[in-house]
């Protein structure tokens, strides 16, 4: 069971937010909370396994919850749901230690999945957001090829398939493998590749195509 709280400064959004977990049978909501200060406290008490956090709110804002939240030690991962999908929201809360950035558009099922693919240890994103992640990194000036290393075929298909911007169950389904088995070969893939995330190992992906 995941267990999960809601930080979000509009209640409607926060009611909505229930009612999609409520009807999920491993997640649960512990709590919520209408601004940073109060989701830093109920991040202490609670010690949810997820938070989902929203980043514009009164007094302090998502960022700074993620910040202090994560920097008390604690062992809840967070991954922020906001209406913004700008650089200027985006790198603030990676930098502050966050999962995972959402947009509000994403759709429900998606983001239900998205909130096992977290706990799983999945670095997640919108679509729109990771492609810009990758096409910054790969733009950047005088960077150089990867070095090549010594794939197995099974290892090249799911390697091409993370530059595509897939996840473990998409990746599972389309190689007619188990989701292990696909978190197995990237884990091999990250310790040969020498990345330490998904968007690493995204970048790597296209730049070894080029």
């Amino acid at each position: 069971m995941i267990r999960v709280l809601l930080v979000d400064d509009q209640r409607l959004v926060r009611a909505g937010l229930r009612m999609l977990v409520e009807a999920t049978a491993d997640v649960e909501v512990v709590g919520e909370a209408a601004d940073g200060v109060a989701a830093v406290r109920a991040a202490a008490a609670l010690s949810p396994d997820l938070v989902l956090m929203d980043l514009r709110m009164p007094g302090m804002d998502g960022v700074e919850a993620t910040r202090q939240i994560l920097a008390a030690g604690s062992a809840s991962k967070v991954l922020v749901l906001t209406t913004f999908d700008d650089d200027e929201h985006l790198y603030p809360a990676l930098a502050a230690g966050a999962s995972g950035y959402l947009v509000k558009d994403t759709d429900p099922q998606q983001l239900v999945e998205a909130m096992r693919r977290t706990m799983d240890g999945e670095l997640l994103f919108s679509p729109s957001l990771l492609r810009r992640l990758v096409d910054r990194a790969i733009t950047t000036p005088n960077r150089s090829r990867p070095p090549a290393v010594e794939l197995t075929p099974r290892e090249r298909e799911v390697l091409a398939l993370v530059g595509d911007g897939f996840g473990n169950q998409e990746i599972a389904e389309r190689l007619h493998l188990g989701v292990s088995t696909v978190k197995k070969h990237l884990a091999q893939l990250m310790d040969k590749t020498g990345t330490d995330n998904r968007v690493r190992l995204a970048v790597f992906a296209i730049e070894s195509t080029r």
